[in-house]
């Protein structure tokens, strides 16, 4: 094994250049040393090795830990030295650089095949990436070592593997289980195939043979409980309440039961979350679970109780303050709702706050505070300055206040003339406003920017098909998004339109067909219903056209399409 000491290597350096007179022999050591006394030698540090492990050691003082790991990943791949590995895949999983990670492990398992933690890491890894057939041996490396492996990080995307992968990962447990059979936790795995292959009954058999071993084992009880209340039995509770009385400190255990309960008893969840806070008192999260149990429950007295002390004790001040916003909003105290919301700091529930903030000033016609407010917003978060222009685009759109809207964007896309998002929404909304020119250009300089980019490509050839008559040039649009996005709904919806305009009614069936399969929504059943009605399958249009008027009845496309062929359509579908 190579050891690195700095200090020593640097020593033995500057005692070669600097020493010239030759070194005495001594006499040799003739006498025996006891055998488990004797170390083996140290492997010299191959010469042109030696200044890339000292750079990437005092890379590592300097913090600069990137110059580190790529000089250890590179020493890592010339050195087959165990020590050498070991500390790249540490520096590797310091970094949570997993590619190098994996790497370096890798390296380490082929100088160290049994060495217990670089199986458990590789097989960590692997496993996190679905690949769990590879994981396997190693977890049985790490089982054989005595230690206890987690088996069940096998199941992570088991349903994602071909039916050959779940077979042998099947296959390989069952064999584990056989050699460590009192193995729990290859007990609870199995369980877990059970359940992932919806054999809960064989499930539920897996943990009973693990409860004559440990009644209360964590893992199985709460399983039990889940599949007990997703079958529907009476009592499913019972273990996980009789674990918790011997075990009433298991905070753990107490958690996963309040979170089972608030699926269909948000009193009794309730009532756990407020054991847990009692004997957590400043424990910000049992705060806010209870602030959301009474918010939804209806005790909004309680809720703003939690949520003023979660402020009090300074944690989830963002959250707090928004749901202190939304109960009050929900209380029609429109004052207060906009003071807690604008409290709302840049997190992830920034951008939801302001968009609340912006439909109460706008539905009190405050649309121009509205502005002032945005304008502000926007010079204190310059990071989140294209997302806020956005959001007051988007709801002064809502609104109705289109040519508001409209000024917002063009002073938004002078500030980020790049953004393909922001030049997209103006596109859309140039078409509301009958501008077709503006809606043409701006998808087009889309395209010449991301020529590849289907929703401008399907958003042109729509509007040149459903506006103009260009429906060649909208066919050749739409054709490139397709190729793009085959199988996309809209895409789709927009070829058989484009294919109805030019006459092939069979091919535009066939296209629209599909779309609405994917997605039955109203706009494709008015395009659907309109060629089936052209071609004579009246009672088919008529079928499709109450299907959607029965969800959207006042769907504009959908109203315009039936007024504009002066059709009635009478009762319910079938």
């Amino acid at each position: 094994m190579f050891r690195i000491f700095i200090l020593t290597a640097i020593s033995t350096l500057l005692l070669a250049c600097a020493s010239t007179e030759p070194v005495e022999a001594t006499a040799p050591v003739t006498e025996a040393l006891p055998e488990e006394a004797i170390e083996p030698p140290e492997k010299p540090i191959p010469p042109d090795s030696v200044y890339p492990l000292l750079l990437a050691e005092f890379a590592m003082r300097r913090r600069s830990f990137d110059v580190a790991l790529e000089n250890y990943i590179e020493q890592s791949r010339k050195l087959d030295d165990p020590g050498v590995r070991s500390h790249t895949t540490h520096l590797a999983q310091f970094m949570q650089r997993e590619a190098e990670t994996l790497e370096a492990v890798q390296l380490w398992i082929e100088v160290e095949p049994d060495n217990v933690e670089a199986n458990n890491t590789l097989a960590t890894l692997l496993s996190r990436q679905g690949r769990s057939v590879e994981a396997l041996p190693h977890l049985a490396v790490v089982g054989r070592s005595g230690a206890q492996p987690q088996y069940p990080i096998l199941l992570n995307g088991f349903r994602k593997l071909d039916t050959s992968q779940q077979s042998e990962l099947v296959a390989g447990i069952n064999e584990l289980s056989t050699e460590f059979p009192s193995d729990n936790q290859l007990l609870l795995t199995q369980a877990l195939i059970h359940e992932e292959l919806g054999q809960n009954s064989l499930a539920l058999d897996k943990l009973e043979l693990i409860f004559q071993r440990d009644p209360y084992q964590q893992q199985a009880v709460l399983m039990e409980a889940k599949l007990l209340v997703d079958s529907g039995a009476k009592k499913p509770f019972t273990r996980i309440e009789a674990a918790l009385e011997a075990r009433p400190d298991d905070k753990r255990l107490r958690l996963q039961y309040a979170r089972l309960l608030t699926r269909s008893d948000m009193d009794a969840a309730r009532a756990q979350f407020e054991i847990m806070s009692s004997q957590s008192p400043r424990d910000g999260d049992l705060l806010f679970s209870l602030a959301l149990i009474n918010r939804e429950t209806g005790d909004t007295i309680a809720a703003k109780a939690h949520l003023r002390q979660m402020l009090a004790l300074e944690q989830r001040v963002n959250e707090a303050h928004f749901y202190l916003g939304r109960i009050a909003e929900e209380e029609k105290d429109f004052k207060t709702a906009v003071s807690e919301y604008m409290k709302v700091e840049d997190s992830n529930d920034f951008l939801s706050a302001n968009s609340r903030i912006g439909r109460i000033m706008v539905s009190a016609n405050q649309a121009g505070q509205f502005h002032s407010y945005m304008v502000g917003l926007r010079l204190k978060n310059p990071k989140r300055r294209a997302l806020l222009y956005a959001l007051e685009v988007d709801l002064l759109a809502k609104a109705g206040n289109l040519d508001a809207s409209m000024a917002v964007l063009n002073q938004a896309l002078a500030e980020f003339p790049d953004s393909t998002s922001l030049r997209y929404t103006r596109s859309m909304l140039g078409e509301q406003q009958d501008n077709l020119q503006l809606m043409e250009s701006d998808l087009r300089a889309i395209i010449d920017q991301e020529p590849e980019n289907a929703t401008a490509l399907n958003a042109l050839g729509y509007s040149l098909a459903n506006r103009t008559q260009r429906y060649e040039e909208a066919h050749e649009l739409i054709s490139r998004a397709l190729a793009l996005q085959p199988d996309e709904p809209a895409i789709l919806d927009s070829m058989g339109w484009v294919l109805f305009h030019k006459g092939s009614y069979e091919e535009a069936l066939e296209y629209l067909t599909r779309a609405y399969i994917k997605l039955p929504d109203p706009e494709v059943a008015a395009h659907l219903g309109e060629v089936l009605w052209v071609t004579g399958e009246t009672d088919a249009a008529m079928e499709i056209w109450r299907g959607a008027l029965l969800k959207d009845p006042d769907h504009k496309i959908l109203v315009a399409t039936l007024k504009r062929l002066g059709v009635t359509v009478p009762g319910e579908p079938n």
